[in-house]
């Protein structure tokens, strides 16, 4: 069987992407250094512990296993703590790529997933192409472009081929709860909400209720984390077919809005989610959201599990799993 190689194969989107992986005949082997990832999520392959700096055990790595692709998800993700500390995301999402990138050159391993970010784009209001402007207005945003250019650099120069994927708003877990979100560094809305209701005490904040959408509240693009490792995988069939590098925005092409967003939760679990209205966060775009149609049109992807309620019913699901555990 081919093998693919997962940086990052320990955290939320990695681990979901190394089921469907296995699942369909790659053989997965996981290299995390688990600073953010997680021990017991790693259950499709075996794990390399390694840094994503260290060059030359990524060199070793790749020369012992052999894969025929690498697919990238180590990375840091929280917008906000990119603000507060914009050199952890440029040391670990630029320089860690550069590394990866010099290691697969210097094995002879061609081809790449790169995970990417809606977050590259800035502020749009119209559905978002693959040729909109990027410009990022976070350090986040702007690592996952260097990153982009890189690859594209490592392309032209030594004909690397790689798949771009531009996720909007991971979200959900697996339906048979082998994996899901663990985020305690940048808590995002849904756990937040699904927090409103399962936990006593704490308020779900909505930021802003005066946007120009349907409701006033902000409108985002939520893809279930299924959805996207359906995506990578037909990525690897895109590159395994001799392809060229290509980029994809990965969404619904619909969106919810943050009070529909509650609304499904309370739905979902039958409880009430505590809440209340902030004001809006600087730089809060009132909608975002993807045009998928070139993921269609020429991945042959589209999403099938990404209905807002099964959203929240496998978060939800998952959240009961992780509270019993803990």
């Amino acid at each position: 069987m081919p093998t693919v190689l997962v940086t990052g194969g320990a955290g939320y989107v990695g681990s979901h992407c190394c089921k469907a992986f296995a699942r369909n005949g790659w053989d997965v082997v996981i290299y995390d250094n688990l600073s953010r990832g997680w021990r017991d999520l790693v259950r499709w392959g075996p794990l390399i512990e390694g840094d994503l700096n260290d060059t030359e055990a990524l060199k070793r790595a790749l020369s012992e296993t052999k894969p025929q692709a690498v697919a990238h998800f180590a990375a840091f993700a929280s917008v906000g703590e990119s603000i507060h500390k914009p050199e952890l995301y440029y040391h670990i999402n630029v320089a860690g790529t550069l590394s990866l990138l010099e290691a697969m050159r210097l094995t002879g391993v061609g081809q790449l997933l790169f995970s990417s970010s809606c977050a590259t784009f800035g502020i749009h209001d119209a559905p978002i192409v693959e040729a909109t402007p990027q410009n990022p207005i976070n350090p986040y945003g702007a690592s996952k472009l260097f990153g982009e250019r890189m690859i594209r650099d490592f392309s032209a120069a030594y004909g690397l081929r790689a798949v771009i994927l531009r996720y909007f708003n991971a979200a959900g877990a697996d339906a048979e709860l082998e994996t899901g979100e663990r985020n305690f560094h940048d808590p995002r809305v849904i756990p937040q909400a699904i927090r409103g209701a399962m936990e006593g005490g704490f308020t779900f904040t909505i930021n802003g209720r005066d946007f120009d959408t349907r409701d006033g509240t902000a409108v985002r693009d939520y893809v279930h984390v299924t959805d996207l490792a359906d995506a990578h995988l037909r990525a690897l069939g895109w590159l395994g077919q001799g392809k060229p590098t290509e980029a994809f925005n990965l969404g619904t092409g619909a969106g919810a809005s943050i009070l529909e967003l509650a609304n499904a939760v309370e739905k979902v679990s039958g409880r009430k989610v505590e809440r209340k209205f902030g004001p809006r966060r600087e730089g809060d775009p009132p909608s975002l959201v993807a045009n998928p149609e070139k993921a269609e049109r020429l991945l042959g992807w589209k999403p099938a599990h990404s209905d807002i309620e099964n959203i929240i019913r496998t978060a939800w699901a998952w959240a009961e799993q992780e509270r019993a555990r803990a």
